[in-house]
This record gives structure tokens, sequence and C-alpha cells, in this order.
């Protein structure tokens, strides 16, 4: 697990590259939106239940209080990592959607297996995503989904997940969507091939780790 850890801001900084310069959409033009993918909002209230989701798993998992408060002070970004990760999703299916490229539950299964098996379990997986990358036992699959998503578009394009090719499928559906995010949450600066003020250090690791094992 340490070895995917060492490598996940490779494909973050690709996603970022990819993308446009997103816009603010302010309550004026999008009431209650954190952010506006292919003319599909994902509302505040969306982006406050999942940030709940990983809250309330992390409690779970941290009963003791002055431990749990630790943890917080650890993720202050988790709203905007969260919104980033929900915009991401998008934009990696659509890219995907767009070369033909999909992907079945049967190897969403067979990821998930060989990941619990190098970590110990499932019980041991899902914690390790949860510490390491916010993503609470109820979305696991959906994060392996974009793993492979991201993997198979890669072997589609010929490539891999930090060539140009792969940034930009990636950007391309990024204009398809026009994304727009609140600025309140953070934007994604092209210029500096970096997402400003937000990470999500979960893709790159195991899209490389899984090309690595020829899944």
């Amino acid at each position: 697990m340490h070895r995917r850890r060492r490598t996940a801001l490779v494909l973050t900084a690709a996603i970022a590259a990819a993308a446009p310069l997103l816009t603010a959409c302010g309550n004026d033009a999008h009431p209650g939106a954190a952010a506006v993918v292919g003319g599909q909002r994902i509302t505040v209230s969306q982006l406050d239940e999942r940030v709940g989701e990983v809250r309330a798993a992390q409690r779970a998992a941290v009963p003791d209080e002055a431990q749990y408060q630790q943890v917080i002070a650890r993720t202050g970004t988790l709203t905007r990592d969260t919104l980033h990760t929900m915009v991401l999703d998008r934009v990696l299916h659509r890219a995907a959607e767009n070369a033909g490229v999909s992907v079945s539950r049967k190897e969403i299964q067979a990821m998930r297996s060989g990941l619990e098996e190098q970590a110990g379990g499932a019980k041991a997986l899902q914690t390790t995503w949860l510490q390491q990358y916010g993503v609470p036992p109820q979305r696991l699959d959906d994060n392996l989904r974009l793993q492979l998503e991201a993997q198979k578009l890669a072997e589609k394009l010929g490539t891999n997940t930090d060539r140009p090719e792969f940034w930009k499928a990636l950007s391309d559906a990024s204009k398809d969507l026009n994304v727009d995010l609140n600025p309140r949450y953070g934007t994604w600066d092209v210029q500096k091939s970096s997402r400003a003020d937000a990470k999500t250090p979960w893709v790159r690791e195991v899209t490389a780790a899984q090309t690595q094992q020829g899944l």
C-alpha cells in the first residue's frame, strides 16, 4: 500500500492540468450549487451529505473524542477535496465514455478482492481508504470504478495516466461538460498544472499498482 501512496499525486496533477480553468458559479447564477458539471448541479446539500458520510465513518473508526478532533484537524480541507472528487468522477467518466470505455461490476469486484488481499482483509482496505483518501466504506466501489476507468482509458489510448494523451482526453471531457465551480470551494489552475488548493491523492496510486499487476 505504501508504494501506491508514494505515486498518488501524479494523476492528481494530470487531472488538474487537463481541466480548463474553472469559472465562478456564484449564488446569483446557480443558487445552492457547489458546482455545475454537464449542466447538472452538484448542490451544496449533496456535497454536505458526502462530507457527512466521511465524518460519520471517521467518528465510528475513532470513538475517542480527542483523537477524533485530531482527525478533523488533519482533514480540514475535506469539503473542498470531496467536491473536487465529485467533479473529477464525472469528468473521468465522460472521458471514458468518449473513448468507448466501460467498467463492469465484475471488474470492480476483482479489483477489490485483489486490494483486500494486499491490505489484509476487507476491513483493513476500508480503513486505509478512509484514513488515507477520505473515502468512506459505502463509496469504496465507486472509487474503484474511477480507478478502473482511468486505467482502461489510458490503455485504450495506448498510453498511461501520466502522459499528455491521457491529459488531453480529460481536458476534452472537461470542455464537453463545461465544468463550473463555485469559487468558495477552490479552483483548478491550468497554468500551474496543479490544483490550487485541494488534492485527491487516491487515483494514480491505485491505477499504477493494478497496471503493474496486469489487471
